[in-house]
């Protein structure tokens, strides 16, 4: 299979394999009118497998966002067909509201007024810890 290269985009690489699809879709990439291209399954040295998602354009990425679906990913700037910059999204040090804290009894889960908040406590096993009653809470089976 031959994917031609872009002159000016993004290329998200390192995806892990079988979360290409997710982001592809949380990034809704089939409303826009220009090039995208999703390869699922592509060898990797590094990892085996990956995805990778190609985009013949610039368009605004939220890095966190990103990180938090897939903490290995790498985003390249493409212009002029050479990688221009490289970027490593990296996971957020607070998250406000984006999900429930595991704890039944945590105020964040009792009174409507609180909104759930979490503080990072560990990067690699991506690991957060709610500001109100101290649970630690894994977002390493949690979907975005």
């Amino acid at each position: 299979m031959k994917v031609k290269a872009i002159d000016r985009g993004i290329v998200i690489d390192h995806i892990t394999a079988g979360k290409g699809l997710e982001i592809f879709r949380k990034l809704k990439l089939k409303n826009v009118h220009f090039p995208v291209v999703l390869l699922m399954n592509v060898a990797s040295t590094r990892y085996g497998k990956k995805d990778v998602i190609k985009v013949e354009n610039r368009i605004d990425l939220d890095m966190e966002m990103l990180a938090l679906m897939d903490h290995q990913l790498i985003v390249n700037i493409i212009e002029n067909n050479v990688v221009a910059e490289k970027r490593k999204p990296s996971l957020p040090r607070h998250i406000k509201g984006l999900f429930n804290c595991e704890n039944p009894r945590c105020i964040s889960n009792e009174d409507p007024y609180v909104s759930s908040s979490f503080v990072r406590i560990d990067t690699e096993k991506k690991t957060y810890q709610c500001i109100y009653c101290e649970e630690n809470v894994s977002l390493m089976d949690k979907r975005f």
